[in-house]
């Protein structure tokens, strides 16, 4: 059934919900058998033990992390370790044991992504645990917060602005109780709600108070459900993962029939040992695998969510870490992350010859009023404590979308009065005399809230209207200290930085000017925004500082910046950014910040310092810009190894490494610098494409280093003979592998830094070590024979050495990224 909160004839707001006669089943609203009612008192002691006893509890796990089993099957079960497991197998049977490193190999890597996981599940597990919503329980009369998997069927859950609805219930008690359920419907309005109505888990309040009797806990409560089957069938887009699996799945339809030539090639077309034929013909098959690819980079994922949890930043969701790395545009909310959320009174400012005292005494009825004060109430609250003498007989909460919040009282002498407080531009109509006060304390930067005594009644459709100006309230904000240097790093890393506020828009703009934030003095009042959505774009596109927007803009906003090609990232921490939050590309939330906004936001900032915005971008871009130059490197090795297999398959030769050679090869020219490139400092913005700008490299520098390679080993064929002939043609072609190979790791490895050239540096003479050392000559069966062909082989390299450089340059011009 649907419901909608209706004024009828009188003015007066109906008790309960208005059915419409017609309407379908809403499983959003579903009916609901009656039951018994729970005191308000909450639950006693004895009846929550008896409810824990049998079960009732609400025992739906927080999932901040893949379980351990999870993580070890991830890790373990591949499609490529079964393959290289099989592989290893034979060769432990047929070759000695240095043809077999590679399985070890992959034992250790599997054990490193493994360990590297848990201690990552591990950081979350702990973070999820400070930052999970406390609700607020009432239980033998008292209220305490709780433990979301603590509450139990019949619970009295209190609930207040901001505060996220947990489980499904049915309210109890309502005071202009207003449920925003665009989470559930993706309707956006809020609904009122009256003692007797429904409400469902994953729902928030966005104005008044009130409690709600748990009536569905557990995996029965509906977000639950939702969540379950959202879990279930969708996983959340990330570029880097769906365009590794692309490239996996390529590789695999180039292997198969490779390997099955390769596998003729050798054991039946070549008339030579089988043994050494089953070694050789592994060793074209093992390094057509990328299996280090998929295992840094769950590494690189894994070492960053560390790394941010270190600082308080918890990571719901691991995608959001590559996000990060390509968002452009940050949009901010000026309270709670330019300012801190504490403010204080300046001044009173009583209009048209009101008394103060008087003044003073309507502020601290006020604030009385106000069961759940916002950061404003509660600077006026202590400025102006209450003298006890008014009595509230009606109150309306501060919404977002209204810009102000009111009361009516009865005075303690027979009198009655409404007040209204809020913003001034809002209360006030265009060309008021106070404007013009007001507009000289915004460019001050400070908060003006105008206080104003109603003519109408709180239930009426516009209770603002013929308001009487009374005082202006002036109040100062505490500006973080951090703000202006994370400013200045998002203008240095070519970010964008949008302010967007409910506030007055030239008051905002005065808050970022303070900061030295760009763009500081280019204001725009939001009610006054193109709601064609082209035209707000270019709006929002020339200027940096927005106010008075409501929360449906600032999902307006959002989603037009998305549509004009921006990543987007959105911060904020009350209940009037959750819709931009849920719609960003990343939002970014407040440790302090409301149970709704948390709950939605990908990254979650527990130390509630905006601070660490610039640790949480430079994270994002370390891993992703690092996997993307490290994967050219493995698949490079890819490339090569499908094209000597073909190469090898067409000319019926020996195909010329064993699996110790590529083994080598791969540890010093891919494994280890690869490993240490993946987790260096990297400050450039991620860029789109992934599988592009990986392959437009990976494969001409991999068809280079094929044929550079394949030409020394035939000319090695036709200068060598005898029976130990292979042993010295495989030692000249791995030399030329090599040294290609490397050239590829040293352009990887650009820009150079003293680490990066003793990186390159060290890999070099690792395989020196390897040429000159007699009894690793012998592990490896590696031993250059004569002068003429191993400097052959080096100047073919440094010919191939050459075409890579200027194969990198005209990829880079004609193929841009």
């Amino acid at each position: 059934m649907t419901q909608r909160a209706e004024i009828d004839m009188d003015g007066e707001e109906p008790r309960g919900p208005v059915i419409d006669a017609g309407a379908e089943l809403d499983p959003v609203h579903p009916r609901q058998p009656p039951r018994p009612r729970t005191p308000a008192t909450g639950l006693t002691a004895d009846q929550v033990a008896e409810r824990v006893a049998r079960g009732a509890v609400n025992d739906v796990p927080v999932r901040s992390s893949r379980s351990a089993v999870d993580i070890v099957r991830a890790n373990v079960l591949t499609r490529f370790n079964a393959i290289i497991g099989v592989l290893w197998v034979i060769m432990l049977f047929v070759a000695p044991i240095q043809d077999s490193l590679f399985g070890f190999v992959i034992l250790a890597n599997t054990g490193i992504g493994i360990v590297q996981e848990l201690r990552a599940k591990k950081t979350l597990d702990a973070l999820a645990v400070i930052g999970e919503a406390r609700p607020r329980v009432r239980r033998d009369g008292v209220a305490a917060a709780v433990s979301t998997s603590e509450i139990v069927l019949d619970d009295l859950v209190e609930l207040g602005p901001g505060d996220k609805v947990v489980v499904d219930g049915e309210i109890a008690e309502a005071d202009n109780l207003e449920i925003d359920e665009s989470l559930l419907t993706g309707e956006a309005d809020p609904v009122l709600k009256q003692p007797g109505d429904q409400v469902m888990s994953g729902s928030f309040v966005v104005a008044g108070g009130g409690a709600f009797t748990a009536t569905k806990v557990g995996r029965e409560a509906y977000a639950a459900q939702l969540a379950e089957e959202a879990s279930r069938f969708t996983l959340v887009h990330s570029e880097l993962r769906s365009g590794i699996s692309t490239i996996l799945k390529y590789v695999t339809w180039m292997m198969v029939p490779t390997s099955i030539g390769l596998i003729i090639s050798q054991l039946v077309a070549k008339d030579t040992n089988l043994k050494d034929s089953v070694a050789r013909t592994v060793g074209g098959i093992v390094p057509m695998i990328p299996e280090g690819l998929v295992l840094l980079t769950s590494v690189a994922f894994a070492i960053g969510v560390i790394r941010l949890g270190r600082k308080q930043c918890l990571v719901q969701e691991l995608p959001a870490i590559e996000g990060l790395a390509r968002v452009d545009v940050v949009c901010l909310d000026k309270t709670g992350t330019l300012t801190e959320g504490g403010m204080d009174v300046t001044e009173l400012r009583p209009l048209g010859g009101t008394d103060q005292a008087h003044v003073r005494q309507v502020l601290g009825a006020l604030g009385e009023s106000d069961p759940r004060p916002n950061a404003s109430m509660r600077a006026i609250i202590e400025a102006y404590p209450d003298s006890e003498e008014w009595r509230c007989t009606q109150s309306l909460p501060f919404s977002s979308a209204r810009k102000y919040s009111g009361a009516s009282f009865s005075e303690g002498n027979g009198q009655t009065s409404t007040w209204l407080l809020g913003a001034p531009d809002v209360l006030l109509p265009d060309g008021d005399p106070a404007l013009a006060e007001i507009a000289v304390l915004d460019r001050q930067g400070l908060r003006v809230l105008l206080l104003a005594e109603a003519a109408e009644d709180l239930g009426a459709s516009s209770p603002a209207e013929g308001a009487k100006p009374a005082a202006l309230v002036v109040l100062e904000q505490r500006l973080r200290p951090d703000a202006a240097d994370t400013l200045r790093y998002f203008a240095d890393q070519n970010v964008a930085a949008k302010v967007i506020s409910g506030d007055n828009a030239v008051a905002v703009g005065a808050v970022a000017g303070k900061l030295g934030m760009p763009g500081a003095d280019r204001t725009v009042d939001a009610r006054r925004l193109p709601a064609e959505k082209s035209a707000m774009g270019v709006e929002i596109d020339e200027n940096a500082v927005f106010g008075r927007v409501s929360p449906q803009q600032k999902r307006d906003m959002v989603g037009v910046l998305q549509t004009r090609g921006h990543t987007v990232a959105m911060t904020g921490d009350g209940v009037n950014d959750v819709l931009a939050l849920k719609d960003a590309d990343i939002g970014v939330s407040m440790g302090s910040g409301s149970e709704a906004t948390k709950a939605v936001a990908q990254i979650v900032l527990l130390n509630n310092s905006f601070a660490t915005l610039p640790s949480v971008v430079a994270e994002g871009r370390r891993v992703i810009g690092n996997i993307t130059r490290v994967a050219t490197l493995f698949l490079t090795k890819t490339v090569y190894s499908v094209l000597l297999a073909i190469l090898v398959v067409c000319s019926q030769v020996e195909y010329p490494f064993l699996p110790r050679h590529l083994t080598l090869l791969s540890t010093l020219t891919i494994g280890v610098p690869a490993f240490f490139l993946a987790l260096a400092p990297n400050k450039e913005r991620a860029q789109p494409h992934f599988v592009r700008r990986v392959m437009r490299y990976a494969i001409p520098a991999g068809l280079i280093a094929a044929t550079a390679t394949f030409c020394t080993y035939l000319l090695a064929r036709s200068h060598y003979g005898g029976p130990a002939a292979l042993d010295a043609e495989t030692s000249a072609a791995t030399l030329t592998l090599f040294l290609v190979a490397m050239w590829v790791l040293a352009i990887i490895a650009r820009p150079y830094t003293w680490w990066r050239i003793g990186l390159v540096a060290a890999m070099g003479a690792g395989f020196l070590l390897v040429l000159v050392v007699p009894w690793l000559q012998d592990f490896f069966a590696l031993k250059l024979v004569g002068v003429t062909m191993p400097w052959t082989a080096v100047a073919i390299a440094a010919g191939g050495a050459a075409l890579l450089e200027f194969a990198w340059r005209v990829v880079g011009r004609r193929f841009p990224a």
